[in-house]
This record gives structure tokens, sequence and C-alpha cells, in this order.
């Protein structure tokens, strides 16, 4: 399994704190939010490398940052090309960009750089071994206003994934979708062939929204919380730890 970690995003509501350095590497406690989350994965027998895609204005302080990371599987780190928040190319466009770079074809674990879990995504990983399919993560999550900002989807009783809709109006469910998932390698001409048919690709959860209904899908409900760094405020509320 590969992980590949979604990393070309500008983080235009932290500027001026990120508008020359990526958030990924912005300090939480003694380690920065990256290496959190790497550092983790890392330790997984299933996982054979670590793929981090940037923007080009911050794959030179990545590749520094690769340099110094304490991992024991190798990282690769790919640019896209974009420059500045106007002409990304969204982060379906980067999974498919790191795609066609390896050449391999194996189940991924597709990660947010930006994102602080308070659990191991080792249930998650040990979760498709048993289920076999691609996988979402999910939360309960009681209050609408937030449920209209996110993905949402509907469950079976085996946590088969029935519907997936992104800030629905009227949520069919409270069952709410992070930036986390596994693709298997089933579903990979599927995944290759989802722009051209049709697939949004500016947010990470456009891919997953587009498989639901074209693949069998289950989800792994969070054992724990996770905390998306994604504004001043927030940073400023945790950055000395969590």
């Amino acid at each position: 399994m590969i992980n590949i970690i979604l990393a070309a995003g500008y983080a235009t509501r932290m500027y001026p704190l990120t508008e020359n350095f990526p958030k990924p590497l912005l300090q939480i406690g003694d380690k920065t939010i990256l290496d959190r989350l790497v550092e983790d994965v890392d330790k997984f027998d299933e996982i054979t490398e670590h793929v981090l895609v940037t923007n080009h204005k911050f794959a030179s302080i990545f590749n520094e940052w690769k340099e110094k990371a304490a991992c024991t599987k190798p990282i690769t780190i790919i640019d896209d090309g974009s420059t500045t928040n106007d002409n990304r190319i969204g982060a379906v466009r980067d999974l498919l960009l790191a795609l066609s770079t390896l050449k391999k074809k194996e189940p991924l674990l597709v990660v947010a750089a930006d994102n602080i879990l308070d659990f191991s995504l080792k249930g998650f990983v040990e979760y498709y071994a048993e289920k076999q399919t691609s996988l979402i993560m999910c939360h309960n999550e009681e209050k609408k206003e937030n449920l209209q900002r996110t993905g949402v989807v509907c469950l079976d009783e085996n946590n088969k994934v029935l519907l997936m809709e992104e800030k629905p109006k009227e949520p069919k469910s409270h069952w709410a979708v992070p930036p986390f998932y596994i693709y298997s390698d089933k579903d990979y001409e599927l995944i290759l062939n989802c722009i051209e048919n049709g697939c949004g690709f500016d947010a990470p959860g456009n891919l997953a929204h587009y498989l639901c209904d074209k693949s069998v899908m289950h989800a792994w409900e969070m054992p724990g919380k996770r905390y998306d760094i994604g504004n001043l405020e927030v940073y400023e509320k945790y950055k000395n730890g969590i």
C-alpha cells in the first residue's frame, strides 16, 4: 500500500503565516503537522512508500523536510507545477499525477497533510484488509451546520456506502467524511478515467463521491478526534500541543 499525501494547497486562510511556508510543516507542540501523520503511517508493515504531492512554490521546502524526516520507508516528492492558489490543479488531479508518476498498481492510502488525528490510522488500514474495497472514513456529527460544510454518507448495517453527498443543504445522515481514504487497486481503471467522466477535481472528497456510485465502498468510523488546522485562530489554539 502506498501512502499518498496531498499537500499542494496554499492555505490562503492562514496568510501571512503560510504565504511563503507550507501549512503541513507548521509546528504543533514538538512536531510538525506532517511529521505527526507520516511517523504514524511509516510504522505499518503494509506501507511500502510515501508519496507527497505539492506545488512548485513549496517543493524545495518539502525536499528539505524529506532529508530530515524520521521515516524508514522511501519518500518521493512530486511537484504539480502550480505556483499560486489561482492556478492550482486540484486534489484529484494531484492524485492522478502521483499515479502516472509511480506507474505502480497498489492500494492507496490517501491523506490530507493538514489534519491532526489523536488516533492511529492502523485500524483504517486493517479494515481495508477485512473489506477489500475502497474505503472512506466517517465520524458522527450532530450539528446540521457542520454537516452542510462537508461530505455526508448514508450507510447500511455493514457500513457499506449507499449514498454520498457534498455539502448537502438537507443532510440525510449524521455521518461526516474527513479527507482520509483508501482506494483499492481494483478501482484503478475508474480512478484513472474519472476526470474525463465527470468527476470533480478540486477537493479530495470529489473522487470518493464519484466512486461510490460506480464501485463498492465501505466506511470506517473514526475511533477518536480530528483537528483540521484550517485558519489562524485554530492554529493559535493548538500550536502549543493537542
